[in-house]
């Protein structure tokens, strides 16, 4: 099960947002708040999901300027990737556009269960990290 974000325009370059994204200690800032217990270093973060579960995060790949793709590592409910795609911005080069994707391995049951909250991360992280620039 994919989950896209729509687009949005965020006031930095590619390159400063990229940058932003891949430190692990940024992303505290770009999650919901049912996220707690925050723990992260440069290349990895664990939290707790309130009510659900503990993960670890880590990245798996970084394309300069373009893609971040982070996974979970250990037990976790399910499995998952988290992409953070950056392209140019629509209006010059000192914007980015960027999508936030998660592409979930899940059954119809808890497909059914997990789409909303998976809805509501990628969206959180999309307003914030817009956010984040905004100021």
């Amino acid at each position: 099960m994919k989950i896209s974000t729509n687009p949005v325009q965020i006031q930095a370059t590619q390159k400063r947002v990229f940058e932003f994204l891949s430190d692990f200690n940024n992303l505290e800032q770009l999650m919901p708040e049912q996220i707690t217990n925050w723990q992260s270093d440069t290349e990895q973060g664990s939290f707790s999901i309130q009510g659900m579960a503990d993960i670890t995060l880590k990245y798996s790949k970084k394309e300069p300027h373009s893609l971040i793709e982070i996974l979970p590592e250990g037990k976790t409910p399910i499995q998952f990737s988290l992409y953070l795609l950056l392209n140019p911005g629509e209006l010059n080069e000192q914007h980015t556009t960027a999508v936030v994707e998660v592409d979930a391995q899940l059954n119809p049951m808890m497909a059914m269960m997990a789409k909303r909250p998976l809805e509501n991360l990628v969206n959180v992280i999309a307003e914030q990290l817009n956010q984040v620039f905004a100021e």
